[in-house]
C-alpha cells in the first residue's frame, strides 16, 4: 500500500515538475512512511510513498525495467504475484526482489495492458513508457484503491469526445489532497457534486468534490499521450459473468469455475472460495490482524484467519459506553471463542469531539461515514499490526441490506402503478410528500423509477427530492430541478440487464455505488491516515466471479434469513450463538452525541454565518432542519444531518 503521484507536461521544466511531485509526495506521507522516490524522463515525473508489505528491504519505487523503457509507481497488493512471477520466469524474466511491484512491472512489460486480466488484488498504478512517450494508468475492477487525475481547467473534448488537455498537462495521485498540493489543480468545489452529496451522500466516480479533479471508475484503465486521455473499461459486471477468471487465465491453474447444483454444493464451494480468499489476503511479510465487530461478516473473516494462521491472531474492535449501540460484548465473546489476542477501544463522545478537527482534516472528500474505521485503524496500528482484514463487502455480496428484499417487491408493483391515470397518482404522491423522510422517498421512487435499475439507483438516496431542493440555495435549486443518479445511464449499460435476477442487479448497484464510492473510499483514506493497509477478502474478483455464476436461488432464498448461506459455509469456525444473533449493523451513538458532546460543533456549523459562507445552501432551510432535530423525536434523521454538517465544513475549509 502506497501513495502514488505524477505530473506529465512538456511545457513545465523537469525541476518544476519535480518540485510539484515532491509536494504531492509530502501530502501523502501517511500513506507511505517507509520509503519515497521520484523519477523524471522526458515530459514525465513520477513519485511515490511506500508502506512496505512485501520484501520490506527491497521494492523501492519508482521501479524501472532493465532496458530502461518502463517506469512504474504502484499502490496496492497483487496477491497472485508469486504465481505470475513463476510464469514470467519460465519465459525468461529475472527478478531481483520478492515484491509484487517488480512482478507487476514485468507483467506489464511482457503482456502490456492485457496483464490486467491476470491480476488478483487491489491496485492503482501508472506506467510511463519512455519509447512511446505515453502514460498508462489502471484501477482495480472493484474500486478498492483510488486513482484521481486532473487535466487542468482548460480541458476540452475532441471531435471524438476524447478529453484533451489544451494546456498539455496531466496530474494523477492516490488522494485528492495530493493533486491540490501540486499547485497545478484548482480547489474549486463542484456545484454538481455538492448537489450529489445531498442527493446520494457522495459524488460518484468519475466526479469528485472538486471541479477540476476526476477519478477513474473501478475497472477502468487509461492512456495519456499527445495531450489526449483515452479511457476504457477493461472489466465490467456484464463482461465478468463471461469473463475468463484470474484462475482460468493463469497457466498454473486452468480449472473452469465450478457451478453448484444443490445447496450443499453451493455451501461447500463457497467455503472453498472463502478459504482461498483468506489465504490470498493474509499474504504479507509484516504482521497481519483483523477488525472484529459482533457481526457475522467480520466473524467469518476472523474465524477463517484463526483457523489458517499458525500464530495467535490479533483482533480489534470499537465499543461504546452507550450499551444500546455497542457490540463490544459480542465481539469479545467471538474473540474468546476463536482464541484471538483481542484489543477493544471504548469510544466516548468526548473523545470524538476532541479528535474532530483531526478527523475532519483527514477526509479527502465529504462523507457521513468512516469515523469507526478511523479509530479501528488507529488501534490496530498502535498494537503493531501493519495489515488488517475487514468484513467490508459481505452485505453487498450476500444480501445483507434491506434493499435486497424491498426493491424487488416494489419492482413487481411498479408496472401496475405506472399504468394508473396520472389523476389518480398525483394526489397519492402529494400525500406521501407531506409525511416524513421515508414516505417522501417512497414518493420519489414512485414518481421517477421506471424499472429495476432506476429503482436500485434511488435506493441510496440521502435526502428526499423535496428536502434536497429546499436545502440548496435558490439559484442552485433552479439549476438542478431534479437529481437522477448521475451514473444511471452508465451503470444501466454496464450492470446486469433488467431481466437478470433482481438479487444480482441490486448487488451490482450496491457494489458499484455505495461500496465503491463511500465504504471503500473512506476505508482507504482512514486506514492510510494511520499507515495501515486494510484488505477486504469479500471484495475479491475470483470470489465475486464464482458467486455470479451460481444460481440466484442459492444466493437469495426467501425462506432463510439474509446471509444464511454465508453463515452455513463458515459454521464450523463461528461461535454457535453468532449464527442466531440478530443483525444490528454497526452504528455509533451519534443521535445522542449530536445533542451533547458534538453539539457545539454542530451549532457552529449550522449557524447562519457558517451556512451563508459556504455559498451553496439555503440558510433558513438548513438551520430549521437542525432546530427540528433538536426539538423533536426525529433521531432517524441523524445520519443525513451529520453528512450535511460534514459537507458544509468541507466546503468552508476551502474558503
Amino acid at each position: 500500500m502506497c501513495g502514488i503521484a505524477g505530473f506529465i507536461s512538456p511545457h513545465v521544466s523537469p525541476d518544476a515538475r519535480h518540485t510539484a511531485v515532491a509536494r504531492m509526495n509530502a501530502a501523502m506521507l501517511h500513506r507511505g512512511p517507509d520509503d519515497h522516490g521520484i523519477v523524471s524522463d522526458g515530459p514525465a515525473t513520477l513519485g511515490m510513498r511506500r508502506l512496505a508489505i512485501f520484501d520490506p528491504a527491497h521494492g523501492h519505487q519508482p521501479m524501472t525495467t532493465s532496458d530502461g523503457r518502463f517506469h512504474i509507481v504502484f499502490n496496492g497488493a497483487i496477491y497472485n504475484f508469486r504465481q505470475l512471477r513463476a510464469e514470467l520466469s519460465s519465459v525468461g524474466h529475472t527478478f531481483r526482489s520478492d515484491c509484487d511491484t517488480e512482478v507487476l512491472l514485468a507483467a506489464f512489460a511482457h503482456w502490456g495492458s492485457a496483464c490486467l486480466a491476470r491480476l488478483r488484488g487491489m491496485f492503482a498504478f501508472a506506467v510511463w513508457d519512455c519509447r512511446e512517450q505515453s502514460l498508462f494508468l489502471a484501477r482495480d475492477p472493484l474500486g478498492i484503491k483510488p486513482l484521481y487525475y486532473s487535466l487542468g481547467p482548460a480541458t476540452s473534448p475532441s471531435s471524438d469526445s476524447t478529453p484533451v488537455s489544451t494546456g498539455g498537462s496531466f496530474l494523477f495521485a492516490s488522494e485528492l489532497r495530493a493533486l491540490l498540493a501540486s499547485g497545478h489543480c484548482s480547489a474549486a468545489i463542484s456545484p454538481e457534486s455538492v448537489n450529489a452529496c445531498l442527493a446520494y451522500l457522495t459524488p460518484h466516480a468519475p466526479a469528485t468534490i472538486y471541479r477540476d479533479a476526476l477519478s477513474l471508475r473501478p475497472g477502468e484503465c487509461a492512456t495519456f499521450k499527445n495531450n489526449r486521455l483515452q479511457i476504457r473499461a477493461y472489466w465490467t459486471f456484464r463482461d465478468g459473468t463471461a469473463f475468463p477468471s484470474v484462475s482460468q487465465l493463469s497457466t498454473l491453474n486452468s480449472q473452469p469455475i465450478p457451478r453448484a447444483y444443490s445447496r450443499a454444493e453451493f455451501s461447500s464451494q463457497l467455503r472453498t472460495q472463502l478459504d482461498d480468499s483468506i489465504r490470498a489476503h493474509t499474504l504479507a511479510d509484516v504482521p497481519v490482524g483483523a477488525f472484529l465487530s459482533g457481526g457475522l461478516d467480520s466473524g467469518v473473516i476472523a474465524g477463517l484467519m484463526a483457523r489458517q494462521q499458525g500464530t495467535k491472531l490479533k483482533t480489534f474492535s470499537i465499543g461504546f459506553a452507550e450499551t444500546a449501540y455497542s457490540e463490544a460484548t459480542e465481539a469479545a465473546a467471538t474473540a474468546e471463542y476463536l482464541g484471538t489476542e483481542h484489543t477493544a477501544l471504548v469510544l466516548s463522545g468526548e473523545q470524538v469531539a476532541d479528535d474532530l478537527p483531526r478527523i475532519l482534516a483527514t477526509f479527502d472528500q465529504p462523507t457521513g461515514d468512516a469515523i469507526n474505521t478511523f479509530y479501528a485503524s488507529q488501534l490496530a496500528r498502535a498494537c503493531g499490526v501493519t495489515v488488517a482484514l475487514s468484513g467490508l463487502g459481505g452485505d453487498e455480496l450476500f444480501g445483507g441490506y434491506p434493499s435486497f428484499r424491498n426493491t424487488p417487491k416494489l419492482a413487481r408493483w411498479l408496472p401496475l402503478w405506472r399504468a394508473l391515470p396520472s389523476a389518480l397518482r398525483r394526489p397519492f404522491l402529494a400525500q406521501l410528500r407531506r409525511g416524513r423522510t421515508r414516505r417522501q422517498k417512497l414518493a420519489d421512487f414512485l414518481e421517477h423509477a421506471s424499472d429495476l435499475h432506476s429503482l436500485a439507483s434511488l435506493q441510496r438516496r440521502n435526502f428526499s427530492e423535496i428536502q434536497r431542493a429546499a436545502l440548496l440555495s435558490p439559484d442552485l435549486a433552479n439549476t438542478f430541478p431534479f437529481s437522477p443518479h448521475p451514473e444511471l445511464a452508465h451503470l444501466s449499460s454496464e450492470l446486469p440487464p433488467n431481466d437478470t435476477d433482481p438479487f444480482s442487479v441490486i448487488s451490482a448497484w450496491e457494489i458499484r455505488t455505495y461500496m465503491a464510492d463511500v465504504l471503500l473510499r473512506d476505508s482507504d483514506v482512514m486506514s492510510m491516515a494511520h499507515s495501515l493497509e486494510l484488505r477486504v477478502p469479500f471484495v475479491d474478483r475470483p470470489l465475486l466471479e464464482w458467486l455470479w455464476r451460481q444460481p440466484a436461488h442459492f444466493k437469495d432464498d426467501p425462506s432463510l434469513s439474509p446471509k444464511a448461506l454465508l453463515a452455513e459455509a463458515a459454521r464450523d469456525v463461528l461461535p454457535p450463538d453468532l449464527l442466531t444473533r440478530r443483525k444490528r449493523g454497526f452504528t455509533l451513538p451519534f443521535p445522542l452525541w449530536m445533542r451533547s458532546t458534538l453539539r457545539p460543533f454542530l451549532d457552529e456549523t449550522f449557524s447562519v454565518s457558517s451556512v451563508a459562507r459556504s455559498g451553496f445552501f439555503n440558510t433558513s432551510a438548513v438551520t430549521a432542519r437542525w432546530q427540528t432535530f433538536l426539538s423533536r423525536d426525529v433521531s432517524r434523521d441523524w445520519s443525513r444531518l451529520w453528512s450535511l454538517a460534514v459537507l458544509i465544513t468541507f466546503v468552508n475549509r476551502r474558503r
